[in-house]
């Protein structure tokens, strides 16, 4: 049978799919930490993590029956996705399930910071009653500048533009602006004109110190600044400096370059006390309806690569999804080097054994290549495909959907 460990709280829906896939499952509610990782994952084929667990090359070399890792949030710079795909491991995400989430939290802040509602609720709990206009604006008819048009910053976009707000973004590649939105050649024009500046880029480590002291000076004086997307893009200590001097009206950060791993352990940061500050515990997709969709979306493209060989949406490995004809299926994922596929049918025609179906694909240095054909278990040809130099990770199902996993995949 195979052994899924499920780690940080994943929704219960991922335990219900994977288990209802005939997957012994078993969970655990905090992060692990490299060695940790190593020894909990020994007698196991499938990982779920979220953004604590960091799945290093070293805990990929370790583990040889590692099939897949599910990492159950937008981000995957916490999986050495490299060497994952150079040892067989396919790793799913979930690249859209809590976009609204992230979109909703954002827009709640903007408001929240713009009528400064922090200092006010501080003074009412306080027991001062501190009623005034003083600093307090409405978001309508102000500008707020987008870093990152993916699918949070388009979405957001969107519906700022419903709240009147005038939208300007920013980003790398070419984008379609949505709406009235207009897009700006470089990040210097998107500071001079944006009351409201949010960030919303991915894990790639060309974005890492991104949002440093010179990005902060070139901000117009009481602008609002909120990070939702990775902590190690801002520098903390020259927002603080910014938020302390006045030049900063406010911010809202939910990630940070150091967390805690698990729920409870105290939070150490810079910005703790700072006036017109939200601080949230990376909880921008961290809403039920979210998790669950999270839960269900990355649950079932692990379920699928295990029953199918189904790589949909995969993000490391070549993609593809070849209709199931009932036989039994050879998953081979190959380094992509010229005549691979000859050579697989040729081990084929040597053992008289007639494809059904079949299809190819290939991604950078990974090659994948989905075979569906009769008793091939029994014909001998699994054994030759397990010895070719190129073979990464071989996989075997027959007819009958019951797992095969030849042993020592030629990882490289």
């Amino acid at each position: 049978m195979l052994r899924a460990l499920l780690l940080e709280n994943i929704h219960p829906a991922a335990v219900q799919n994977l288990r209802a896939a005939g997957i012994e499952v078993h969970v655990r509610s905090g992060a692990l930490d490299e060695a940790e990782l190593i020894e909990a994952l020994a007698d196991f084929q499938i990982l779920g993590i979220r953004s604590k667990t960091t799945v290093t090359r070293k805990v990929i070399e370790s583990l040889p029956g590692l099939l897949a890792v599910g990492t159950f949030s937008i981000g995957t710079n916490q999986i050495d996705l490299a060497a994952a795909a150079a040892h067989g491991v396919a790793v799913f995400n979930a690249p859209y399930s809590n976009t609204r989430s992230v979109v909703e939290l954002a827009l709640a802040e903007i408001i929240a910071l713009t009528r400064r509602l922090t200092v006010r609720d501080k003074a009412l709990h306080s027991g001062t009653w501190d009623k005034t206009a003083d600093g307090s604006h409405e978001v309508r008819g102000r500008t707020l500048g987008i870093i990152g048009y993916g699918n949070i910053g388009s979405q957001l976009s969107v519906l700022a533009e419903n709240l009147g707000m005038r939208v300007v973004f920013y980003d790398t590649a070419e984008k379609l602006a949505l709406g009235n939105a207009h897009r700006v050649e470089t990040i210097d024009e998107l500071l001079e004109v944006a009351d409201a500046v949010t960030i919303h880029v991915d894990g790639r480590k060309g974005n890492a110190g991104l949002f440093g002291a010179d990005m902060f000076a070139r901000m117009k004086p009481g602008a609002i600044f909120l990070n939702l997307s990775r902590g190690f893009v801002v520098d903390v200590a020259s927002l603080r400096e910014n938020i302390l001097s006045g030049h900063l009206s406010g911010a809202a950060v939910d990630v940070f370059p150091t967390e805690p791993k698990k729920r409870g352990e105290e939070f150490v940061s810079d910005l703790r006390g700072l006036p017109n500050v939200i601080l949230t515990p990376h909880v921008g997709g961290s809403t039920e309806e979210a998790q669950e969709a999270i839960g269900e979306f990355v649950s079932k493209k692990l379920r699928d690569y295990m029953q199918t060989g189904s790589t949909t949406l995969a993000v490391n490995v070549p993609k593809l999804q070849l209709e199931h004809t009932g036989v039994g299926r050879i998953m081979l994922l190959h380094r992509n080097v010229p005549g691979v596929l000859a050579k697989v049918n040729q081990v084929f025609a040597d053992h008289g054994a007639n494809i059904e179906a079949q299809m190819l694909a290939t991604h950078g240095d990974l090659g994948y290549v989905v075979t569906d054909i009769s008793d091939v278990t029994q014909r001998g040809a699994s054994a030759k495909l397990q010895a070719m130099e190129s073979t990464v990770r071989l996989r075997i199902r027959d007819a009958f959907e019951r797992p095969e996993f030849p042993p020592g995949p030629a990882a490289g």
